[in-house]
């Protein structure tokens, strides 16, 4: 939406700034706290599969630097972060048993966005 000056756009009443991420293009710790293996370890640690045998090991690593991150987040006034979530983090073997610092991680994540103003998805 635009008014007469096209140089500036408004955003409707009720917009919401806010970011994107997957978990395993920012996480790291690919191999930490339990975490089971996922498809893309598995193919980005295969020879000759990704450029420059990059892989997702330690990607940004907000698995670690979490706090960090919201903190940014808070900062640029951001109001809502969706985030995927690593499965093989919560449930090492694909199913069964869910990873006690897998969901601790989450758990940490949504209650400091929370604290931040910062709506989870």
């Amino acid at each position: 939406m635009s008014n007469a000056d096209s140089s500036q756009t408004v955003f409707p009443r009720g917009f919401v700034w806010g970011a994107a991420t997957s978990s395993y293009q920012i996480e790291g710790a690919w191999n930490e706290d339990g975490k089971g293996e996922s498809i893309w370890d598995r193919f980005s640690h295969t020879p000759g599969k990704i450029a420059n045998g990059d892989t997702g090991d330690v990607a940004c690593d907000h698995y670690h630097r979490w706090r960090e991150d919201v903190a940014l987040m808070r900062e640029l006034g951001l109001r809502a972060y969706r985030f995927s979530i690593s499965w093989p983090r919560l449930l090492p073997e694909g199913y069964g048993r869910v990873n006690a610092p897998g969901l601790g991680f989450y758990n940490r994540l949504v209650d400091a966005l929370l604290d931040a103003g910062i709506t989870p998805f």
